[in-house]
């Protein structure tokens, strides 16, 4: 016996269309409007470009873990929606394939892109975020050499302060530079020259700065005039600032994997406040992935318009009860965090509630004959259109009377 028939076939090239573009489009929609928030804050803090890519890649898996399961809903229902418009979902029904047998395949979707989604959510997103947190941190730290900005007073540590004309060939060729450097003595030196470039040193904490055919003023408490020198070359050693180590992973972020999560939840000697944190991220994370597993039969319930009718308000409805359904989590994440109600109960009731509505839909559209689980929001949905559409045409009426 085939694993997959004919139809399981034809079932899988529906879906699976749908499914990844939607996911792809919603991966690429949240990426491109992050990077341009990504592009002004690495220009402003002074960072390389190549960063960019570097934090928008550890923002991907969060981003497929909120595009999964919309994009696992619409993928099956807008291919039972297919086989209802065109009459392919009676025949199936009319040889003997239910509801029942159809669902085989998007459950075979459903169960893989939960795995995945566990996957995501478990154990890589905590990590790509603490990665991202501290490319944030060291951007702002300076500790990924975030460069000097032409034609502005830079300070280097409180004792430093520089000034570049012109950056050329990425940096390497620099010319009309200032420096003004101070000891703890109150011995300064004020270095204007025309050339310079960086050099790097075996100490990791030091650079030199290399000028060329400039002027050196050295001035002191206990000197009676300053010192003044041309110079056709000098090294200048610079003392990099120190940078702060960043945070450990974990703590109020919650950048814990599951059994992390776990760990810290049941950990007596830890603070009630990061204990609840704990459990109620824990079980909001399980409540979204365990959800998945009902995304096929809200979808057929949802995706079925009734009879002689294109009706796409299921389709509509979908993207409100999900949207809605993971707002519900967040807000009993949070209440379950300050302590106020267990997470459990937080979290689960939600989601028995949500789990029964779905059943009870799918019922309706799978087995009772006729049957059209949203049919009243379809009939008031179908007056105002046809009110919408009414007024349309009067418009136009008038438009053309006019003329």
């Amino acid at each position: 016996m085939k694993l997959l028939t004919s139809t399981d076939r034809y079932l899988a090239r529906l879906i699976a269309l749908p499914l990844f573009s939607t996911l792809v489009i919603a991966a690429m929609l949240l990426v491109l409007e992050k990077m341009l928030r990504l592009f002004d804050f690495v220009a402003a803090e002074g960072g390389p470009v190549s960063v960019v890519w570097r934090m928008l890649a550890n923002l991907i898996p969060e981003y497929l873990s909120l595009g999964i399961p919309i994009g696992l809903l619409l993928g099956i229902l807008l291919a039972f929606r297919q086989l209802a418009l065109s009459s392919e979902l009676d025949v199936f029904r009319a040889v003997g394939q239910g509801y029942g047998r159809l669902l085989r395949v998007p459950y075979m979707f459903a169960v893989a892109l939960m795995l995945v989604n566990l996957a995501l959510v478990g154990f890589i997103q905590p990590l790509s975020r603490y990665y991202y947190e501290e490319l944030r941190f060291e951007l702002r730290s300076g500790a990924l050499g975030a460069s000097i900005k032409v034609g502005e007073f830079t300070n280097l540590g409180s004792r430093m302060t520089m000034r570049i004309e012109e950056s050329r060939d990425s940096g390497t060729r620099l010319s009309g530079m200032f420096v003004r450097a101070e000891n703890a003595k109150g011995q300064t030196v004020s270095v204007s020259a025309k050339n310079g470039q960086f050099l790097a040193t075996d100490d990791p904490d030091t650079i030199i700065l290399r000028l060329s055919n400039g002027v050196l003023i050295h001035d002191a408490p206990d000197y009676e005039k300053p010192r003044i020198l041309s110079f056709s070359s000098h090294d200048l050693p610079i003392d990099l600032p120190e940078i702060a180590s960043f945070r450990s992973r974990g703590g109020k972020d919650l950048e814990y994997t599951i059994p992390e999560l776990v760990r810290v939840g049941m950990d007596e000697r830890r603070p009630e406040t990061e204990r609840n944190e704990s459990r109620a991220n824990f079980h909001f994370r399980m409540v979204e992935v365990v959800m998945m597993l009902l995304m096929p039969l809200l979808a057929v319930a949802l995706a079925i318009p009734p009879k002689r009718s294109s009706s796409a308000l299921g389709v509509f409805l979908s993207i409100i009860m999900i949207v809605t359904y993971h707002k519900v989590n967040e807000y009993g994440e949070d209440v379950g965090a300050l302590g106020l109600v267990d997470p459990i109960i937080a979290l689960w009731v939600p989601f028995i509630i949500f789990a029964g509505l779905i059943l009870w839909m799918y019922h309706v559209a799978a087995h009772v004959p006729g049957g059209q689980p949203i049919g009243a929001l379809e009939r008031v949905f179908s007056k105002f259109g046809g009110v919408f559409k009414g007024l349309l045409n009067f418009n136009r009426k008038r438009a053309l009377m006019k003329e």
